[in-house]
């Protein structure tokens, strides 16, 4: 591949093959949570085993549902992690950390289910009344534990899964059929979905459906797995804020990069997360996220994120940046990322494009592979002199 940088042309070399699998829950049962536009564990992996030691640090400045944190810390690897959404701790620090599923059952059974009086009506669109008012009941009992101090290990987990289980498209989750479980959609279009349907919310049991995904999440939780994320819980690292200012890491302490940026306008994550925002009592209107419609803006927004990556990563250090080609092929990331990396005092090592049919996820949209959405995984690979 050829990319113009100040007036240079600049080769770097670019490998196309199916490097992972594209199969579906191929990998630690811990991962299975729901996040708009995340990439497989099967990405990070490939660079962690290849670019890191043990007991080196691996960083993820836009780490979403936390796939790359996960994957390293399950690698004996030392996990950092920020986003602008504060979703995002919610849902990656209890997997990091997670409790037995006796703990989760015993406590399930002390919160008082028949508490949520008051809830909106509007949400009566997704939820039996029943379900609704356990909702609320442990919603209000969420943030009346926040309110005496962070949640401990147990509570935490209860709302990480609770936050995964708002809605979707089967009996395990409370809502009414919906949208998948990453994309919530708002009252009017689901009264649309409810009527085209000719469906109504069926009564769901809230404890009952979080023991059972809690069950699915930690059956490979074994002692390994428990030893290895246990080595990592006094040193792992999650910030609220954004990737292009992360004075909490210290410069040239990284060893490795592994993320996925927001692409251009692609991803709603404001408008997908409503209902996740409404019940951890978030105001998504006070979340700045990285969204550009231009392209020109974009690329200036990633500019300012790798001079912050090149001053935490150690040299000889590496940046994995993974983009996908959006609005229809037609933008290809890459080749904007490439002249952003070379700014910042990076070298280009390779472009590596992952090629594979699309899976379940896309399928259930109707998508055909290589036509819509997006069809590759396209990482640029960087490295600190």
């Amino acid at each position: 591949m050829s990319v113009s940088v100040d007036d240079r042309t600049i080769w770097v070399d670019t490998f196309v093959n199916e490097f992972w699998t594209s199969r579906q829950r191929a990998a630690h049962s811990l991962h299975e949570v729901s996040y708009r536009a995340c990439f497989k564990p099967q990405l990070p992996r490939f660079f962690t085993e290849r670019l890191t030691r043990a007991g080196d640090t691996v960083y993820d400045p836009f780490m979403g549902r936390g796939t790359t944190l996960l994957e390293a810390a399950l690698l004996g690897r030392v996990p950092i992690g920020c986003d602008i959404n504060p979703l995002c701790k919610v849902l990656v620090e209890p997997r990091l950390l997670p409790p037995e599923i006796d703990a989760v059952r015993q406590r399930l059974s002390t919160i008082d289910w028949a508490a949520g009086e008051e809830f909106p009506e509007d949400l009566l669109t997704f939820y039996h009344s029943d379900t609704l008012r356990e909702i609320r009941a442990l919603k209000a009992y969420l943030l009346e534990k926040l309110e005496e101090g962070p949640l401990d290990i147990v509570d935490g987990w209860i709302r990480m899964v609770a936050v995964n289980r708002l809605t979707g498209h089967s009996p395990g989750f409370f809502s009414v059929y919906t949208l998948p479980p990453n994309q919530a959609v708002s009252v009017p279009a689901q009264r649309k979905i409810n009527a085209d349907r000719h469906q109504v919310p069926p009564r769901r049991s809230v404890p009952k459906l979080i023991l059972a995904k809690s069950r699915s999440l930690l059956s490979d939780c074994d002692e390994e797995t428990r030893r290895l994320l246990g080595n990592m819980c006094e040193r792992y690292q999650l910030l609220t804020g954004p990737a292009s200012s992360t004075p909490a890491i210290k410069s040239s302490t990284v060893d490795l990069v592994v993320t996925s940026p927001p692409f251009l306008d692609v991803v709603n994550y404001a408008g997908d997360n409503w209902l996740r925002c409404w019940f951890c009592g978030i105001d998504p209107a006070e979340i700045e996220l990285t969204i550009r419609k231009k392209i020109e803006d974009w690329r200036s927004a990633m500019a300012q994120v790798f001079v912050e990556l090149a001053r935490v990563l150690k040299p000889g250090g590496h940046v994995a940046f993974e983009v996908g080609e959006v609005r229809g092929g037609r933008v290809r990331l890459e080749e904007h990322v490439i002249p952003c990396g070379i700014h910042a005092g990076l070298d280009p090592v390779l472009v590596l494009i992952n090629s594979q049919e699309f899976t379940k996820t896309a399928a259930c949209w109707g998508v055909d592979n290589n036509r819509k959405g997006t069809n590759t995984n396209r990482i640029v690979l960087f490295r600190k002199p």
